[in-house]
């Protein structure tokens, strides 16, 4: 089954979930929302802002390569499908991407 997500879809972060699907969920929001180097003990995980202050046409290919590898690395259960960016990117120049995934958990 196929999911859309997006780091403003970060609710109340549940330490314990007992759902499967609803943790890896959790997880692959937890890395969009995260930025490489807030982690203690974790430098690595997150996304790196190496997009910010880019053309929107290099922030977008930084942006997919960084989120693809992220969730292949830290959330292993979840296999990246698509990625695409809210319509507001073109209007504000704030890039939110909506990341599909497939969770085999």
């Amino acid at each position: 089954m196929q999911y859309r997500l997006s780091a403003a879809d970060l609710s109340a972060v549940t330490l314990s979930e007992d759902d499967a699907v609803k943790n890896v969920l959790q997880n692959v929001k937890m890395i969009l929302s995260t930025r490489k180097g807030e982690i203690p003990m974790m430098r690595d995980f997150g996304l790196s802002m190496d997009f910010l202050d880019r053309p929107i046409p290099a922030a977008k290919a930084l942006l997919l390569q960084e989120i693809s590898e992220a969730v292949e690395e830290f959330e292993p259960r979840a296999t990246v499908v698509d990625i695409s960016f809210d319509a507001g990117a073109s209007t504000d120049g704030v890039l939110r991407p909506v990341v599909t995934v497939e969770v085999s958990a």
